[in-house]
């Protein structure tokens, strides 16, 4: 299909109830397409005739952010390719430093990314199936039309208050624009000629999680190369299976765990315990899901190239994570056992984490 029908949103919006009534999820409706989710969503601003309407948000997010605590319990959802993150909760204590901002509650916990949200919709869409209530969502998304953030409206939810929000920051007669074609890579390139020594040496003298990022930028090196380059001291690799071994042996014991899912303009995090976790297999791809009451993950097992177990030294000991990678080397997940800061790790998350298979063929 050329790209000159693309230039009318009717056309668009006709394609895409096509693709849709087949079953598709709007992400997938939209690639089928052979468009971004920005992108539709932008053709159906304004007056038109199909079941979906999206209206434009004025771009002060932090603002609309700090709007939505009086709605009350909402569902936050932040995916990347392969992991679906839903929380429920309220949208409390958001703050800002510079282009960072923050959603600090035990339920609502979100690291936004602000420089990378570019536009954003209220969406009314219809449910699933003819009788379910319309769907009333608040999604954001990047320059390139990639979505980093949604915000549902859930049964609980105060309506009157979520619409008033909206009016405050309705947009109307806007219709955002969003960059065509692959983006950019986040992360430098691999370093042949990467300070091995220097880089674990800065590793070993790390007294906060946080530093580590800091770290790969001072040395230049991307995520997978700096696990590499700490193989047998800070990092190992496990075997992909490990990612359902950490959920199922987390709900077994009632381990509090935290898991962390990023879509490169926010970071959300459940922390608690894990309950129900199930698989699913069919033609859609492979699943490994939590299914609890407030809080639900999908994860596409059969994406998952690369798992490690990562430590990294604090002020209050060693910090254990799993980190989950695919064959693109996207980070898809990260696990850790619950903490605070001025609090050792938990001794029954670290006896989880080292009873974890290794990748076939591993030293010890």
């Amino acid at each position: 299909m050329s790209a000159a029908p693309y230039t009318d949103a009717a056309r668009i919006r006709a394609d895409y109830e096509a693709a849709r009534s087949t079953g598709l999820r709007a992400r997938d409706a939209a690639r089928q397409i052979g468009l971004s989710e920005g992108a539709v969503l932008a053709a159906h601003a304004g007056p038109h005739d199909q079941p979906l309407q999206a209206l434009p948000l004025r771009g002060d997010w932090l603002a609309l952010l700090q709007a939505l605590e009086p709605c009350g319990s909402l569902m936050a959802l932040t995916r990347n390719e392969s992991v679906v993150h839903e929380k429920h909760g309220t949208y409390r204590q958001v703050s800002a430093q510079g282009a960072v901002a923050l959603v600090l509650d035990r339920e609502i916990d979100l690291r936004l990314f602000l420089d990378h949200w570019h536009a954003g919709f209220a969406v009314l869409e219809a449910g699933r199936s003819p009788s379910a209530p319309l769907l009333r969502s608040l999604q954001f998304f990047n320059a390139h039309g990639r979505a980093v953030h949604k915000i549902y409206a859930r049964e609980a939810t105060d309506r009157e208050a979520l619409e008033a929000v909206i009016q405050r920051f309705a947009q109307a007669g806007a219709r955002p624009q969003f960059e065509a074609g692959a983006e950019a890579a986040d992360e430098p390139q691999e370093r042949p000629d990467a300070d091995a020594a220097g880089f674990l040496a800065g590793w070993s003298q790390m007294k906060d999680t946080h530093e580590f990022f800091g770290l790969m930028q001072r040395f230049g090196l991307p995520r997978q190369q700096s696990l590499r380059l700490a193989e047998g001291r800070f990092t190992w690799r496990l075997d992909p299976g490990a990612v359902e071994q950490v959920l199922r042996r987390a709900a077994r014991a009632q381990t509090s765990i935290m898991v962390f899912v990023g879509s490169g303009g926010c970071i959300q995090i459940h922390t608690g315990p894990v309950h129900r976790i199930d698989t699913l297999q069919g033609p859609g791809g492979d699943w490994l899901n939590v299914l609890d009451t407030g809080f639900n993950l999908h994860l596409r097992s059969d994406h998952v190239a690369e798992v490690w177990r990562v430590e990294k030294p604090t002020g209050d000991g060693l910090v254990t994570s799993i980190e989950v990678f695919s064959a693109r080397g996207e980070l898809l997940a990260m696990f850790f056992g619950e903490r605070k800061p001025g609090q050792p790790e938990l001794a029954e998350w670290r006896q989880l984490v080292a009873a974890l298979p290794r990748l076939a063929g591993e030293p010890a």
